[in-house]
């Protein structure tokens, strides 16, 4: 079946929110004896279901998915965490001969999964504090002109008034000693022993933003704002990370009474459509993506992709055989 056996096939869907990635990423799994696997900053996170568009169990189709609800609403996402549970979950998959079947929502992720993470130094709270008095005692401008001393290439990079983005720069030059830049070009470990399959799906941007809507009004029918309510009355800190999600901070306003539902529901709808046309510029930019335009619950590209993948020489069966 593989030309090199020491190479594994993986697949890997990119798109916007909405495009129906789960939905393809099943009938993949189903196809080709796989597995689904979730790369997903929001869905990592227990009992933020709703929102974060968590395939049910129907949808699913008895499917295993993986790397869905493995972190509690205290812990931190980050893409170096992400990468570990990967490799772990890619280890089990290929012991049990089974199709990993990324869908994939968070661009970061992917890369670090694939291309690796650069040694980056830990955050250092006492630095931050000094370099955050810095910019309270200096003129504006003045943290990145710090930068442009240590690293003019990353100052070229990074908005003068992005203090988060300068803080973290200035913060790895003066502990890893060396430009940030130098940083992240060395040190990373890509992934190996896999063959990577880029699947894209770009729905006509009206009807994605449309669905986008459609999808808003059927998360609020299911209960969305019970969830929200379940989980501040479990006693969750109210600043805990998922509560910034799309979605969930409007539900948590609408609960405080600071805005209406109708309010929410199209501030909801506009947050998505602008984190869809991100999604699409990060995506775009991924190399090697074979694109399908429409959704990937629509039958005619779920046939369209399944024959790219055949010729690409994955069969089922015999996927690691």
């Amino acid at each position: 079946m593989r030309e090199n056996k020491a190479l594994l096939p993986l697949v890997a869907i990119v798109g916007p929110t909405a495009s129906g990635k789960s939905a393809l990423g099943v009938h993949i799994a189903e196809r080709f004896g796989g597995e689904v696997v979730a790369c997903d900053s929001t869905q990592l996170y227990r009992g933020f279901d709703i929102g974060t568009a968590k395939p049910g169990l129907s949808e699913r189709k008895g499917i295993p998915h993986h790397l869905i609800d493995v972190l509690a609403p205290t812990m931190a996402a980050t893409a170096g965490g992400y990468r570990e549970l990967a490799l772990q979950t890619l280890e089990d998959l290929r012991r049990r001969e089974r199709l990993p079947v990324f869908t994939v929502g968070t661009g970061l992720y992917l890369r670090a999964l694939l291309e690796g993470l650069a040694d980056v130094p830990q955050r250092s709270e006492k630095l931050r504090e000094r370099l955050r008095a810095s910019i309270e005692e200096h003129p504006p401008g003045h943290l990145h002109h710090v930068l442009k001393r240590l690293d003019p290439e990353a100052a070229g990079k990074i908005a003068p008034a992005d203090e988060q983005k300068l803080i973290r720069a200035v913060e790895v030059c003066v502990l890893a000693r060396k430009p940030i830049s130098e940083v992240h070009r060395t040190g990373r470990v890509p992934l190996e022993g896999w063959r990577v399959l880029k699947i894209g799906l770009m729905p006509p941007r009206e009807k994605l933003h449309e669905r986008i809507h459609a999808r808003t009004d059927a998360m609020l029918e299911r209960g969305w704002m019970r969830e929200v309510q379940a989980l501040l009355e479990s006693g969750l800190a109210q600043d805990a990370k998922p509560f910034d999600f799309i979605g969930y901070r409007e539900m948590r306003a609408v609960l405080r009474k600071e805005i209406t539902l109708e309010v929410a529901r199209t501030a909801i709808q506009q947050a998505t459509r602008r984190y869809a046309k991100r999604q699409l510029t990060w995506f775009r930019k991924e190399p090697g993506v074979q694109w399908f335009s429409g959704f990937g619950d629509d039958p005619v590209v779920q046939a369209g992709v399944i024959d790219w993948l055949q010729s690409q020489h994955l069969e089922h069966p015999e996927l690691f055989g």
